[in-house]
């Protein structure tokens, strides 16, 4: 079993409260827009920290320092569970181009995405696949409240999710 801290659009800014939702986490995934290479240091080392790692991709505001270090995309196997990461995705019924096509593709059985600062957490009946994006942990954006998701993968089961209100945008 894995337990997962997932977070995304940071956009620089690392509450330090994040640091305690994430220490019981076997892996650590950001869904992009870091801002910028400090941010995914801060994050590497907390995980290491504590025998974990840092999986990421990189977001539309990122730079080549955030863009030299991750992909644009990842699709790998956690536990039983194949995992596709994008920064940019949209939703079920509301795909960006190209992700649907990846998804049947790959036979994803999780996707996740960031960009729209929206916590989402939706099954896709029609593709058998659970969609999730963290929304915003960061300051930078639309949203009120900063957030992280957490949950454990054991074998094929994705279980234990955990929305974590991190506080109001800006404080």
């Amino acid at each position: 079993m894995k337990k997962i801290g997932l977070l995304s659009d940071t956009h620089n800014y690392l509450d330090p409260k994040i640091f305690q939702h994430l220490e019981s986490c076997d892996e650590i995934w950001h869904a992009g827009d870091f801002g910028t290479r400090e941010i995914s240091d801060r994050l590497r080392e907390s995980a290491k920290s504590h025998g974990a790692i840092l999986r990421g991709v990189f977001g539309n505001i990122d730079g080549p320092d955030i863009r030299s270090e991750f992909p644009e995309q990842l699709i790998f196997l956690c536990e039983g569970v194949k995992v596709f990461i994008r920064h940019i995705g949209g939703y079920p019924g509301k795909y960006a181009p190209g992700i649907k096509d990846t998804i049947k593709k790959e036979k994803a059985d999780l996707f996740i995405c960031g960009h729209s600062h929206i916590l989402k957490i939706q099954y896709d009946d029609k593709l058998n696949c659970l969609h999730m994006n963290p929304g915003a942990a960061g300051n930078q954006g639309w949203h009120l409240v900063r957030t992280l998701i957490r949950f454990s993968i054991d074998g094929k089961n994705i279980q234990n999710c955990e929305v974590i209100e991190l506080g109001k945008r800006g404080l």
